[in-house]
């Protein structure tokens, strides 16, 4: 299902060196990929950001010192790679109103639910990947899986390899069905994090603890607990089984999480966010340049 980064892989700053590229939507999700990039020696003169708020605007231009455009112009002919970061409801006018200029380069979308065929339609482009990032990206922890139509070569993918590398870690998908399930697990993951984490906090402040101590503690135990489940070589469950003594306080709160059908729960919200992601890719993702 999966493939892994590529130890030959150009680094960064050579996969992009001198590599013009234009981001349509200058919000959130682009501003941590322009961070990545010009921490890896990107140059602001290489880069063009296409947004119809003149504070995005300002702000981007400000911060990175990049070319600012209001709206899609012949200017956009010059970039190589173009970042769509617009919402999925807009993508489809967005598109069509910078198809004339962009679409002899390689195209990749962080736009949630837009799927490849209705982008090729609307761009006239093959050269398409599209990846499923996550809220981590906006301080370089992020996780983002990848998946590109066979029209993307070795070249395009290092690029958008490296374009990534910059937010975090990144995957590749041989499926595009994949990135629903993507959607569901990592893109609304963070999500979920924070819920526990919202919960854990409160059961501290309920047992007595100044809430600014009970969240710091449950922070330090995420992190702890994930950096280990990452490096460790062990299975979750084996991790969960060591730290968990017959009768102790551990297996006391298992048990009422058992009783209470959390897991089922988790699975249960993990499959409504699939079918989610199923239902945005069929409204806002159709394959077609008609009316809307």
């Amino acid at each position: 299902m999966t493939t892994t980064p590529s130890p030959t892989s150009p680094a960064p700053s050579q996969a992009l060196s001198g590599v013009r590229l234009a981001f349509i939507g200058g919000g959130n999700m682009a501003g941590a990929l322009l961070g990545g990039l010009m921490a890896a020696g990107g140059r602001p003169a290489d880069v063009m950001v296409v947004d119809p708020n003149a504070d995005v605007r300002a702000r981007l231009q400000q911060q990175w010192g990049v070319r600012v455009l209001a709206a899609p112009d012949p200017a956009l002919a010059e970039a190589a790679l173009v970042v769509w970061a617009v919402k999925p409801q807009t993508f489809r006018d967005a598109a069509l109103a910078a198809a004339p200029y962009v679409s002899a380069a390689l195209q990749i979308s962080v736009a949630a639910g837009i799927r490849c065929a209705a982008m090729q339609a609307w761009l006239g482009t093959a050269r398409i990947v599209r990846t499923m990032p996550n809220t981590p990206a906006l301080v370089g922890r992020g996780m983002t899986a990848l998946y590109a139509l066979p029209a993307v070569g070795a070249d395009d993918r290092a690029r958008a390899q490296a374009l990534i590398a910059g937010t975090g870690r990144w995957l590749w998908v041989e499926d595009e069905a994949a990135l629903d399930a993507v959607t569901a697990l990592s893109g609304s993951g963070p999500a979920y994090v924070f819920y526990v984490l919202e919960a854990m906090r409160d059961a501290g402040v309920a047992l007595g603890l100044p809430p600014a101590v009970a969240l710091e503690l449950a922070l330090a135990t995420f992190d702890g607990a994930a950096y280990l489940a990452a490096h460790s070589g062990e299975p979750p469950q084996v991790l969960r089984e060591r730290v968990t003594s017959k009768g102790g306080t551990t297996a006391a709160a298992l048990a009422v999480l058992h009783e209470r059908g959390v897991r089922d729960a988790f699975v249960a919200a993990i499959a409504a966010a699939h079918h989610r992601a199923r239902e945005l890719g069929e409204q806002f993702g159709a394959d077609t340049v008609g009316p809307a």
